[in-house]
Parts: structure tokens; sequence; C-alpha cells
């Protein structure tokens, strides 16, 4: 299993756009797909302390610098 650490820009970032930025998806709206099916669950908007499982993949959120 991979673990990366996304450093947040903003306050929050959107679910599908943070698939995207992190390489689990091609693009956002296969971001979305993947979450529609229920491959990846996690509220809409990812704020930091909060971790996302995609399949091998597990994305910590931390807060901006």
């Amino acid at each position: 299993m991979t673990t990366t650490t996304f450093q947040l820009k903003g306050e929050f970032i959107a679910l599908c756009d943070l698939l995207k930025l992190e390489g689990v998806a091609d693009s956002g709206g296969q971001g979305k797909s993947m979450v529609a099916e229920g491959l990846i669950s996690v509220d809409g908007q990812i704020r930091a302390g909060q971790v996302v499982q995609a399949f091998e993949q597990t994305i910590t959120v931390v807060a901006a610098a």
C-alpha cells in the first residue's frame, strides 16, 4: 500500500480534484465517477486532517503551510 501526504493550498479541496492531483484518477470526471460508483468514500470536500483511501493508496491531507 502506498501512503502520500497532500498539503492543502487553501481551506479544502474537492475529492475529485484530490484524486486527480494524486494520480488516482486521470481526470476530475473520472474521480467523480469513482466516488459515484462507491469505490472511494469521503465527504465531498476534504479538509486538513482527513485521510482518503483509494484502492491501494492512502492520502493524508495536511493544512496549508
